[in-house]
């Protein structure tokens, strides 16, 4: 089986945010992403997708009733802790940084130069999701498997 070619992205994060149409605002305004769809009632958003250039992150309301919500928990249930995060690639590492510090991201990982290529850090989002920002693009600096 193969994944499909036409599509901009073949995996795509979800999360859930207590206050998504805050989480939203944040993402754009803080990492750059922008809302392509949002599904809302009121406060509650059933479904979002945030683009940044070719990827996507969908997210919504945290729901701890809904089959999914079952299934999944908000970092502030699990200490914080995290068992995946999402990896952006970014042109330029040192203005995105600047740009998410000056809108109150917690830095976890200072921004530096990678031992395995390109430059980046990590954040952490107002809810406490983690994620990685940096110039590394393992589809351009790989010419195959090792």
């Amino acid at each position: 089986m193969t994944a499909p070619d036409a599509t901009g992205s073949t995996l795509i994060p979800c999360l859930r945010y207590r206050d998504a149409h805050a989480a939203i605002a944040w993402l754009e305004a803080a990492f750059g992403f922008r809302a392509q769809a949002v599904y809302a009632e009121g406060e509650v958003v059933h479904h979002a997708q945030l683009v940044y250039g070719r990827g996507m992150v969908m997210l919504g309301s945290v729901d701890n009733a809904s089959e999914w919500g079952r299934h999944s928990v908000h970092p502030d249930e699990v200490g914080g802790r995290q068992t995946q995060s999402a990896c952006v690639i970014v042109a330029d590492p040192d203005a995105h940084h600047a740009r998410a510090v000056a809108a109150g991201a917690q830095v976890v990982i200072p921004i530096a130069d990678q031992p395995y290529g390109g430059r980046g850090y990590a954040c952490r989002d107002p809810e406490g999701y983690l994620w990685w920002f940096g110039s590394y693009d393992p589809w351009a600096d790989h010419a195959g498997p090792a």
